[in-house]
């Protein structure tokens, strides 16, 4: 016996759907369900110290002109 883990979807006239994971031979199977709620993993909240930090210094030779930055064309 080993367990393998479904989501359904039980239709408002009672049936059953899902998917069989890969490693489930086909034929009949004997199931066992227990109801419940499906587990989400818990989200974190948003925070901006996430982010990294560069505060060195900007370095002289590098132009932030957007002659520089973009081609002939403006692109």
């Amino acid at each position: 016996m080993s367990t393998i883990r479904l989501h359904i979807h039980v239709a408002p006239d009672h049936t059953i759907s899902g998917i069989a994971p890969a490693e489930l031979p086909a034929g009949e199977h004997e199931v066992v369900v227990a109801t419940g709620p499906i587990a989400t993993p818990p989200v974190e909240p948003f925070r901006m110290t996430d982010f990294p930090i560069d505060d060195r210094p900007w370095d002289d030779r590098i132009s932030l002109r957007r002659e520089d930055l973009y081609g002939d064309d403006g692109r």
